[in-house]
């Protein structure tokens, strides 16, 4: 563990086992802000300069990976995290857990332990939110990971089957929103993907939801690809349509995003969702 100053971030925390590093805030988050090869360069994208007015105050991305409360709400999802968090590190495991102050506005409390493999590559983020109110509340944990540009997303499509006696059903949801447009050149749809790929020149916000029963999605850019894994609970009601994955790309902007299932939080309960990371450099130039 090294405390270092991260562009304008200070009090930063890297991680390393000395093949993969990986870089956490602790003035503002909680928040990865850092993912890529010692030396290499950062598979998450940065925007330091946006933010978004609320009702709360102002709300500012930062970019890299964040925890947010599922279903969406204007404005108690973007309440403003620009305050330092509190932080315990476990040198034996590699991992560091990072724990947000009691929101004011949700009374809930957000955590994200980060914990990278003895080798490889390999990322565990677990995430955690506690009902810290005295009435019960419905949510999901919601896991966005905001990419750098100029890449490809891919979401795996179910396995293909011929039309027959066996395949009357269907096997998932698609969910759109208002401004999806499927006209647009970003999208494609092929027999094993659904793919968005980021274009700085188109402004438009474009998203989807699935039911991602696979369990990952990637993210190709350069020489670099990103997978993330992440749980399927067969059953479960899911935010959004019954979405546990989401894509959603604005101009460089780009955001892998993963939910939990619903669940009812009596007072002092908590829920919690995990996602495994991979990186590996790939044939592109």
């Amino acid at each position: 563990m090294e405390k270092i100053q991260y562009k304008s971030l200070s009090n930063c925390i890297r991680l390393t086992n000395s093949e993969i590093d990986v870089v956490v805030t602790t003035e503002v988050g909680p928040r990865i802000i850092f993912y890529g090869f010692v030396g290499g360069e950062n598979i998450l994208g940065e925007h330091f300069d946006l933010k978004n007015e609320t009702a709360l105050g102002e709300f500012k991305p930062y970019g890299g990976h964040r925890l947010w409360i599922a279903p969406e709400n204007m404005p108690n999802s973007y309440a403003p995290d620009n305050s330092p968090i509190e932080y315990e590190y476990d040198e034996q495991k590699n991992s560091i857990r990072l724990v947000q102050p009691i929101e004011t506005t949700t009374k809930t409390q957000k955590e994200m332990t980060v914990t990278l493999d003895e080798r490889g590559s390999g990322v565990a983020v677990q995430h955690k939110i506690t009902n810290c109110g005295d009435a019960e509340i419905e949510l999901a944990g919601w896991a966005l990971t905001i990419m750098r540009s100029g890449g490809e997303v891919s979401i795996p499509n179910e396995p293909f089957l011929p039309y027959g006696k066996d395949t009357l059903l269907p096997v998932r949801n698609l969910t759109v929103w208002s401004y999806t447009d499927f006209s647009d050149s970003r999208w494609t749809f092929d027999r094993e993907f659904v793919r968005l790929r980021v274009d700085e020149n188109k402004k438009e916000p474009q998203k989807i939801g699935v039911l991602n029963k696979q369990g990952w999605a990637k993210y190709v850019s350069g020489e670099l690809e990103f997978v993330k894994h992440f749980g399927f609970v067969e059953g479960a009601i899911y935010p959004d349509m019954n979405s546990n994955t989401e894509l959603y790309a604005a101009g460089s902007f780009v955001e892998i995003e993963s939910l939990a299932p619903l669940t009812n939080l009596t007072p002092g309960a908590s829920t919690e969702h995990i996602e495994h990371w991979q990186l590996q450099k790939t044939n592109s130039v």
